[in-house]
This record gives structure tokens, C-alpha cells and sequence, in this order.
């Protein structure tokens, strides 16, 4: 894995430095960079501990429980079985789960969501596809299992089990391409895929969660996005915050958050935002981040083993 990890940060190096090269030169960083201390929305990012699980090697996407307190959830990148792990806000193993009937060929990231009646969910995107060679996409939907103190004990060699999870099948409404990011939008439920370009803006998409339906589903394309970055659209990871007013998408060097204008009532509105710069901090191979459970913080890891867990507090 570790391997896979560095071929895949050694070619992101080559492209970002061919991109920076047609841009007249300029260096692979943000436009406006600056100082974690002095962003007005978060105070500087903070590792609050290490992954301690030895089987969490590729953490490839984050996501905190809308129903337990401190507790995110994790998942390896391709090459992986079909497992999920829970850790807190320190990085300690809280449990690990196999999901079955489940096929690990390239998760990317994963999501959480609370339904209207207080169940919660987890959502896994099996949609990665360096190559755009994949023409039909996955996204598993499970029960979100209930951590217990017992739970912490197991691993990949002895794992629980959670439910047999409910699967959505989608297309994209153009050409197939790559995607590292899904969200929920925590009130009306429906799900944001994000791709990732090296050659121009993000494309973002919406489902509708229709598990139910075992029909294969064409993605609404919404619009393209930006960020203050070279590539532009090279997005690794994302969330939507619990009150669905904000939005944070990364790359492999920081983290961009919009915020929905306070008069607006359409979410869609969002993207049309410009994004602020957030420093995370320094992380191997960035490709997740999330909200914490009341949306006070911002989450982030990185792929590796033993990787640092980064904590940034809103300020505001």
C-alpha cells in the first residue's frame, strides 16, 4: 500500500508540476496563502494524536457520527477489504467493522447522515477511477453501528459485522471520471459527488438517496468548481456541516471552506461562493476531512501509517 501510496503522490507531483509550469511558473501553493493564525474563521490546526490502529493504513476519507459523540469513522483506500473503523478524537481504536457483501476495489471517502428519524447512516463512496476507465459508480449506504467499550478489541483479523448495506448505482450525465468526495446534505439528504481534474475546474454532481430503487441512476451534473490552487480542481475530500451552511472541500495541501450567504435559502447557492483558504496542517497524502458532530471543528488525516489526527476550533 505504501508503495501505491507514493506512486500516487509522485504522479500528483508530476502533473501539479506540469500544471505549474503552463501557469507561467508559478510554485504549487494556494493564491492566498497564509499563516494558520491568522485565518479569522479557525484557530491553527492541532494534532490531538496519531491513528493507533495498525490496520488503518490509507485513510483515505473521514467522517464524524451524527449520533455518537466523538466518534469518526475511517476507511482504507483501494487495496483494501471491505472494512470500516471507528476511532476518537485522539486517534485510539474504537472498533472494527466488516461490511458485507461489499467490495473494497477503490473507496474514496465517506459520509455521514441522521435521518428524520434520529438513524443514522454511513455512507461509503466506491467511486474512484484514476484512470476514468469505470463507467458505472457505487455508493454503499449501512446502518451506523453502535460503539461500544467492547468494540475497541477488534481488528481485521477478528472484526464485528454491520449490516448487509443498501447500494446506489450511478453514471455521470457526461464522460467517467474520477471522484474522491461525497457529502449529504444533512437536511433533505441528498448526496454531492465531487470529481477530481487535474486538467480544469471540479465537476459536482447530485443523486437522490433512492437505495430502494435498484435502477441504475444518471448523476445531475450542478455545476464546476474552483479552488485557489493549481490544479484547480484536484479535490480529495469533503463535508457539509450539520447545519448545512457551510461546506469544506481539500486537496493535498489545504482545505477550501464556502459558506451559504445568510439570506440565502437555496443550497445550491453554495457553490457560486467564493472559498477561503484553511491551513490544516502538514499530512502525507491529504484526502480526508470532515465537520465534527456539532460543527464547531474541522477533522482532517492523512494517508500513511500512525498518520497525525489534525483538530482546527471555529472561531466564529
Amino acid at each position: 500500500m505504501l508503495n501505491k501510496t507514493i506512486a500516487k503522490f509522485s504522479g500528483f507531483v508530476i502533473l501539479t508540476s506540469a500544471a505549474a509550469v503552463f501557469f507561467n511558473g508559478c510554485a504549487f501553493v494556494a493564491s492566498n496563502p497564509r499563516k494558520a493564525d491568522a485565518d479569522p474563521r479557525y484557530g491553527p490546526p492541532k494534532i490531538t494524536g496519531t491513528i493507533k490502529s495498525a490496520d488503518i493504513t490509507e485513510s483515505s476519507g473521514i467522517a464524524a457520527s451524527k449520533c455518537q459523540n466523538n466518534v469518526l469513522w475511517t476507511h482504507n483506500d483501494s487495496g483494501d477489504d471491505a472494512f470500516v473503523f471507528a476511532m476518537n478524537n485522539r486517534g485510539d481504536s474504537l472498533g472494527t467493522w466488516r461490511v458485507p457483501n461489499a467490495q473494497n476495489i477503490d473507496w474514496e471517502d465517506i459520509a455521514t447522515y441522521k435521518d428524520r428519524s434520529g438513524k443514522c447512516f454511513i455512507y461509503i463512496g466506491e467511486f474512484g477511477d484514476n484512470k476514468s476507465k469505470r463507467h458505472e459508480h457505487l455508493i454503499y449506504r449501512i446502518p451506523e453501528p453502535i460503539v461500544t467499550p467492547a468494540d475497541a478489541t477488534s481488528d481485521r483479523k477478528d472484526p464485528l459485522s454491520t449490516d448487509n448495506p443498501e447500494m446506489l448505482r450511478f453514471v455521470y450525465p457526461d464522460f467517467d471520471q474520477d471522484a474522491e468526495t461525497v457529502m449529504v446534505h444533512p437536511i433533505n439528504g441528498d448526496i454531492y459527488v465531487v470529481t477530481k481534474r487535474v486538467s480544469g475546474p471540479a465537476g459536482v454532481y447530485r443523486l437522490k438517496p433512492a437505495f430502494k430503487n435498484a435502477d441504475l441512476q444518471k448523476a445531475e451534473e450542478i455545476t464546476e468548481i474552483s479552488v485557489p490552487s493549481v490544479p484547480n480542481g484536484f479535490i480529495t475530500g469533503g463535508d457539509i456541516s450539520p447545519d448545512g451552511r457551510r461546506l469544506i472541500l481539500c486537496d493535498y495541501t489545504q482545505a477550501y471552506e464556502f459558506v451559504l450567504p445568510e439570506t440565502a435559502e437555496n443550497f445550491e447557492e453554495i457553490w457560486r461562493q467564493e472559498p477561503e483558504t484553511i491551513e490544516i496542517g502538514r499530512r502525507a497524502v491529504g484526502e480526508a476531512v470532515c465537520y465534527s458532530i456539532d460543527g464547531t471543528s474541522i477533522f482532517a488525516t492523512s494517508e500513511r501509517l500512525n498518520s497525525p489526527l489534525i483538530e482546527l476550533h471555529r472561531r466564529k
